[in-house]
């Protein structure tokens, strides 16, 4: 089964991170976002993923073709216009005959994807939200969607379309797709996922939904935090040898990782060949080859191969930098 991975998004509230690192790429709980949707995918028989990617494009395929069993077909969306612009350009790479998953890229997502892959109708994730004015929300009919309507200002419902969608009609949603590119249909200047997907409603399609149980948009350091903190209660664990430490569970530790002389967690994530000496750190994520030395810190983001050392309490430091604070 094919899976749609839109993936070009910049992730202007991540940075100092992205500047140097797609956003689905930016580690999480011990993997990158992209992995924890990958692991998703998988058991449902997704083995096939078409990556609509931009910026630092060829560092989300080689994770992926590294790290999966997977064929991979790409495309590059050069001009961001939009979820249904990018969803789009992967249509010389579908079988219009065959269901297809479309899965944003920088979002992790817990369902039970096992009883919709199969099923004749399609059908599209959704989740009872407190501000359904921003996203697409729908109407429903008993378990049938009759309308979607993106971002309204009176939303129908508090029930929003959160980034999964089980497509079985692929051709006529690629044809609706079409339709709104050549008619001009947009919504600030992007086409619509949800305008093409309303108009094959419309064409007599019938459409459900299936519930999503959390879901994660990892799109600022405050909601990675709280993201790692929520899948480090499910899968922490320590895979390194501490030296002289004390670790509060949950955490993740790399097995490649040293840390020494410090007290770790709970809610922390230390990846590959990061060093830990000499510190007090709870609810962060230390990336890879970081290196955090005489610190406390809290609710902290540190990137790939940056150093810090001193008396900084939190920090958001991105990739290959460096503060040292005198004493």
């Amino acid at each position: 089964m094919r899976a749609i991975l839109p993936l070009a998004g910049i992730g202007s509230r991540l940075r100092p991170h992205t500047h140097t690192l797609p956003k689905s790429l930016v580690p999480v709980a011990g993997k990158p976002i992209l992995g924890h949707i990958l692991d998703r995918l998988i058991p449902v028989g997704v083995d096939e993923v078409i990556l609509i990617v931009g910026q630092m494009g060829e560092m989300i395929v080689d994770y992926v073709s590294r790290n999966y069993d997977l064929v991979v077909r790409v495309v590059n969306q050069e001009e961001r216009r939009g979820l249904g612009h990018a969803v789009y350009l992967s249509r010389e790479h579908v079988d219009r005959r065959e269901p297809i998953l479309i899965v944003l890229g920088d979002t992790i997502f817990e369902a039970d994807l096992q009883s919709v892959v199969g099923s004749k109708n399609s059908s599209l994730g959704v989740k009872s939200v407190p501000n359904p004015q921003s996203f697409g929300v729908v109407s429903l009919d008993g378990d049938r969607i009759t309308d979607l309507v993106e971002k309204p200002a009176n939303p129908p419902s508090n029930l929003a379309v959160v980034g999964v969608y089980y497509i079985t009609n692929t051709g006529l949603l690629f044809d609706c797709l079409e339709y709104i590119i050549e008619q001009g249909i947009t919504l600030k200047g992007e086409f619509q996922l949800t305008d093409a997907l309303r108009r094959m409603i419309r064409q007599g399609e019938t459409m459900g939904v299936f519930p999503v149980d959390n879901w994660f948009d990892c799109g600022n350091p405050d909601s990675l935090l709280a993201t790692n903190r929520h899948l480090l209660d499910r899968n922490g664990s320590v895979q390194a040898v501490v030296e002289n430490t004390v670790v509060i569970p949950p955490v993740h530790i790399s097995n490649t990782a040293k840390v020494s002389n410090s007290v770790v967690g709970p809610y922390v994530s230390i990846a590959d060949h990061a060093v830990v000496t000499d510190c007090l750190i709870k609810d962060a994520i230390l990336n890879e080859g970081a290196v955090v030395t005489d610190i406390t810190l809290t609710s902290s983001l540190i990137g790939h191969n940056a150093t810090v050392k001193g008396r900084y309490t939190q920090v958001n430091i991105g990739d290959s930098s460096q503060i040292i604070s005198g004493t």
